[in-house]
């Protein structure tokens, strides 16, 4: 890490991911409670997710991103365990169709 990093407080450890989902044409309701509630089940059963956020995009300047959230893992390999947990793989299976998908992940 550089210097110019550490002197504004910024360190490796903790990794915050981030997503946003723009819904695909012809995706109901249900698809949609669906989404979110799955994706707040997640909170428990993945070793490493500490915290999961989640819920209805609120912005006016959303560029039609209607569904976004933020889990926090322990760190970068909790985070790559969970891209590959067999809860999540489920879950994307049917979701991926659905979704255009923007994710940031950094560490803090």
């Amino acid at each position: 890490m550089s210097s110019d990093l550490a002197a504004v407080g910024y360190h490796t450890g903790m990794v915050v991911h981030t997503f946003a989902f723009r819904w695909k044409a012809g995706v109901g309701e249900d698809q949609r409670v669906r989404a979110l509630a799955e994706i707040r089940g997640l909170q428990g059963q993945i070793p490493g997710l500490l915290e999961t956020w989640v819920g209805v995009n609120v912005s006016s300047r959303s560029q039609g991103y209607e569904l976004g959230g933020v889990m926090k893992f322990s760190d970068r390999s909790a985070l790559d365990n969970y891209g590959a947990h067999p809860i999540h793989q489920k879950l994307l299976q049917w979701l991926m169709p659905l979704i255009d998908a923007l994710e940031i992940d950094f560490e803090v």
